[in-house]
């Protein structure tokens, strides 16, 4: 086996787990020399227990928690975007973990092998005979469905992708999508098309990840401040020619040989989207108000099963699209209220903790998180724009005490967005983790268009882009053919 090195220096665990060097990462610290907030645990469980949103009536909802910035499409397409970067399932919340001794079971790069995982020749069975093609299912009405085994676990690059209703269908708007891009790519020789197909839905979902996703949880400012710019020349037969492109700058995300996933977004700054959730989801005109859990027999958004009748989505109640006449669901604020529903995980899906708050909360001590404010020192943040623990009412007094000026990370990330934004979009400390991690990321990839073709952009009429330099999720959607209204 080839020893891989991390920031110099040969990981600790290597010999933990079986590794590949093609198909995992390692997990690590952007601000490493940042001492870890480590206070009790009886003190994150309160704090938990206030990261609640009131239990609501069955079929309504507070409208004024919604987020009219986002559509609640995107809290799925989040999901969807984490299970292709991260996947930890060797950590543990009862102890210390160490970061740089961790495998990351995806490659920390938006390459989609949650979706294709190793291709055709080493994972077959999610392809087609044709080894081009990715596999569709059927349900037992005829609706288009994940393909699935005899037991209804779909056959996925990634699980994951299953484990509720709405990111199950996303993924299969994915599958669909891949298989019309390689249906327009007829006339390329069938040796190549499947290469092809990937380098075009890899580097559209890139371009929507940067300009539809991230663009509304941080904002253009932040995105034109890591991606700026620039310029260069080089000779030619007739003198020397200025060749335009893009620079990265990143501040705080930085690596020596390759990029790994920091601890600081996996564990902290990237679940802001566990307050977007809402209690409860519009699917289609006859599939209404269904919550994420609920107790048998009454119905939910679980996962891991065929898909059940008339539960097909209509996208149009997730994503804007034009011409779509439906009333597009919001996302929740980005706040410290997470929807009731999370604070009562069944034991199916969360053995011990049952509330994801306390579960964020405690993940976070065991990796060794700083708090959130000594995160915004380092990141230089003036001192009178970082939110002190006992300012932050209405925590009660005992936990004030307990925490003293710092909070975690989670909480802080959370709190800045409610504070500067009203929760609309990330706060300075969360929106600048997440712009830097995934553009970081992109770049890092040696295939992906950052690399490859930094001034590369989606052209008007190919594979769903309806203007040159336009792409969003809405747009891969219609070009897959999924049902949006």
């Amino acid at each position: 086996m080839t020893k891989q090195h991390f920031h110099g220096t040969e990981p600790r665990g290597l010999q933990t787990v079986v590794r590949s060097a093609m198909f995992e990462g390692r997990f690590g610290r952007m601000f490493r020399n940042l001492p870890p907030f480590l206070p009790g645990d009886a003190a994150l469980r309160k704090l938990a227990k206030q990261m609640v949103e009131p239990e609501p009536k069955p079929g309504t909802e507070d409208e004024s928690g919604d987020n009219p910035d986002i559509p609640a499409g995107f809290t799925y397409f989040g999901q969807f975007v984490d299970h292709d970067l991260t996947f930890d399932p060797t950590s543990q919340l009862q102890r210390d973990n160490d970061p740089d001794a961790l495998t990351d079971f995806r490659t920390p790069r938006l390459d989609l092998d949650s979706l294709y995982s190793r291709g055709p020749d080493d994972v077959p069975f999610i392809y087609d005979s044709d080894g081009i093609h990715l596999l569709i299912g059927r349900n037992a009405e005829g609706d288009d469905d994940l393909p699935r085994n005899s037991n209804g676990r779909a056959l996925l690059g990634d699980s994951r992708n299953d484990e509720n209703l709405i990111v199950s269908q996303l993924a299969l708007g994915f599958l669909k999508y891949h298989n019309q891009v390689v249906d327009a790519l007829a006339e390329t020789p069938a040796d190549e098309r499947f290469d092809e197909a990937r380098r075009i839905v890899r580097w559209h979902f890139q371009w929507a990840v940067i300009h539809d996703f991230l663009v509304r949880l941080v904002g253009e400012d932040v995105i034109r401040d890591v991606l700026q710019p620039d310029a260069f020349t080089v000779p030619t037969d007739r003198g020397k020619k200025i060749v335009k492109t893009l620079k990265v700058v990143l501040k705080f995300f930085r690596w020596e040989r390759r990029p790994f996933m920091p601890v600081e977004f996996s564990v902290a700054a990237y679940r802001f989207g566990h307050s977007m959730v809402r209690g409860e989801y519009e699917l289609n005109a006859e599939v209404q108000d269904v919550p994420i859990f609920a107790k048998p027999p009454d119905p939910d958004l679980r996962g891991f099963r065929e898909l059940p009748a008339g539960h097909v989505i209509q996208w149009g109640r997730f994503f804007e699209f034009t011409g779509a006449d439906l009333d597009v669901q919001p996302s929740r604020r980005i706040d410290t209220k997470l929807a009731f529903g999370l604070s009562v995980l069944p034991e199916s899906v969360a053995k011990g903790i049952s509330a994801l708050a306390e579960r964020d909360l405690k993940r976070g001590k065991a990796l060794g998180l700083p708090s959130g404010q000594a995160v915004a020192r380092a990141m230089g943040i003036p001192e009178d724009l970082i939110l002190r623990g006992d300012e932050l009412k209405p925590l009660p007094p005992d936990l004030i005490k307990a925490f003293g000026v710092d909070t975690p990370l989670f909480f802080y990330v959370l709190k800045e967005a409610e504070v500067f934004s009203h929760g609309r979009k990330l706060g300075p400390v969360g929106g600048r983790i997440v712009a830097e991690v995934l553009i970081g990321l992109i770049r890092g990839d040696p295939a992906s268009f950052l690399s490859v073709q930094p001034m590369w952009q989606p052209k008007a009429g190919e594979f769903g882009a309806p203007r040159d330099g336009e792409f969003s999720v809405a747009d891969l959607l219609r070009f897959a053919k999924v049902r949006i209204s």
